[in-house]
């Protein structure tokens, strides 16, 4: 619910585009702690992306960053490149 809240306020979504969004994060990141997941999502420069991440500890490296979390980017380990990625949680599209 706090996700959704954000997304209103600093998106302009509507509820109900907000509560869709938010559940669909959550649902990727359940996903992605079990399985490399296939998703797509807006970038910045308003191309779509298809991505394959994952968050499964088996597959992913030892993250040794000293950044702060922040609560409005979903960090995934992009098993196409090998490399941590993040993109807006707002700009998730689907899950595949």
């Amino acid at each position: 619910m706090l996700l959704a809240w954000q997304l209103v306020k600093r998106n302009g979504y509507s509820i109900s585009e907000a509560l869709r969004t938010a559940w669909l994060n959550i649902k990727l990141k359940f996903e992605m702690l079990g399985k490399i997941v296939k998703f797509y999502y807006q970038k910045v420069d308003g191309s779509m992306r298809e991505a394959y991440g994952t968050l499964k500890h088996e597959l992913v490296p030892e993250a040794g960053s000293n950044r702060r979390p922040n609560d409005t980017v979903q960090v995934y380990f992009d098993t196409e490149r090998q490399e941590w990625r993040c993109f807006k949680k707002a700009n998730l599209i689907k899950i595949a």
